[in-house]
């Protein structure tokens, strides 16, 4: 069961990188001030939300020898 888990988390995981990736896209195309604020403020949240599911599989990793 919780290798299911932890491959579900793995998928949420990468289309956080993925976004990561897209956000740094932007990033580069010249944006606003505005704009440049709102790409920060992104990838601070899926930084944080890429932490949390690395906690939670290296959780999960652990109780599942």
């Amino acid at each position: 069961m919780s290798e299911i888990i932890i491959e579900k988390l793995l998928e949420q995981r990468d289309f956080y990188l993925s976004t990561l990736k897209q956000l740094d896209f932007q990033r580069a195309m010249e944006p606003t001030d505005d704009e440049i604020k709102e790409i920060e403020r992104l990838q601070n949240t899926t930084v944080e939300q890429l932490k949390k599911i690395e906690q939670e599989i290296a959780f999960l990793s652990s109780q599942n020898p």
